[in-house]
């Protein structure tokens, strides 16, 4: 039986253009590239959002209330998650909802042993789609937590489904969602095409990904980094470049390259705060605070769930 990720490359593969998700970057070797990116000088969105987060994290607090839930949608950056534990007042609970039951575990581990008497329950599940939440009986607001600017991975309808869903889940509560802002084309550019190599490395990775998972055999020196700002869609595209035509070989059925023919691997739309209000209010949310570095390289916004029937 195919994994999700064969069958998903081999559609790919298969239709023009060709396109796959982001998701599938993010494997160990993956997820340790993605961390050194976020260390790049060139790459302001992690320490832009970090520095917003604890200038701004007593505020959260005073609008989450005593003994709110925290729903984070994606397994991700532990020092992230962790300002909202250190400064919320008696939270009740943590869920972390992720795809990577493996990453979700080691999460949950290292959050156990760091604060005392706080229920961490990893939710295996694809955010992107309808799930529950058991209920936990006296806790206060459900407050999701959408950090890093996911949200830009989603195309605009996609991202609209996604705020709907998150509206429904957290019925009362509120999310805080981060968000990059719209800016310099060339400050863009510079993010997604360090001089380090670096990103190029991390999309190249997803060949190098399926090649030892599935035994593509993609030659990895045939393919090129490729990653520009879409001004028009407002949007940061990466893509692998085929530099030859060349074949692959995916869950036993041969795909053909044409040289010039590119994987677009990920989109990353960018927002004005105007924008992402109008769209979470579109989504059924109520837009509430927002808070931005002093240059506006990115946003952070609370969003007040739509009240609803009690938990």
């Amino acid at each position: 039986m195919l994994s999700e990720f064969a069958r998903d490359l081999q559609a790919a593969l298969a239709n023009q253009p060709h396109a796959i998700s982001p998701k599938y970057f993010y494997d160990a070797e993956g997820s340790r590239l993605f961390d050194r990116i976020c260390e790049l000088p060139e790459y302001y969105p992690t320490r832009t959002e970090l520095a917003i987060l604890e200038r701004s994290v007593g505020e959260f607090a005073a609008l989450a209330g005593r003994g709110a839930e925290i729903v984070e949608f994606g397994a991700g950056s532990l020092r992230k998650v962790r300002l909202l534990l250190q400064a919320f007042d008696a939270p009740a609970r943590y869920l972390p909802i992720d795809i990577s039951g493996e990453h979700l575990r080691d999460a949950a581990a290292i959050l156990r042993g760091e604060f005392a008497g706080l229920e961490v329950r990893p939710v295996v599940a694809d955010y992107t789609t309808d799930f529950a939440l058991a209920p936990h009986e006296g806790a206060g607001k459900r407050i999701g937590f959408f950090p890093g600017s996911t949200i830009g991975n989603f195309t605009p309808d996609e991202a609209l489904v996604f705020l709907q869903r998150a509206a429904r889940l957290l019925q009362g509560g509120a999310l805080l969602l981060g968000a990059d802002l719209v800016k310099d084309p060339a400050v863009l550019h510079a993010a997604y095409n360090d001089a380090q190599g670096v990103t190029a490395q991390f999309n190249l990775n997803l060949l190098a990904r399926a090649n030892r998972e599935l035994g593509a055999g993609f030659v990895l020196p045939q393919f090129a980094h490729y990653s520009f700002y879409n001004a028009p869609l407002q949007r940061i595209e990466m893509h692998l470049v085929s530099r030859a035509r060349q074949a692959a070989t995916v869950g036993g059925e041969r795909y053909v390259i044409e040289e010039g023919e590119s994987l677009h691997t990920e989109n990353s739309y960018k927002f004005t705060v105007d924008g992402l209000r109008a769209l979470a209010e579109r989504a059924g949310f109520r837009p509430g605070p927002v808070w931005t570095d002093p240059d506006r390289l990115f946003s952070v916004h609370w969003l007040h769930a739509p009240p609803g029937a009690s938990r």
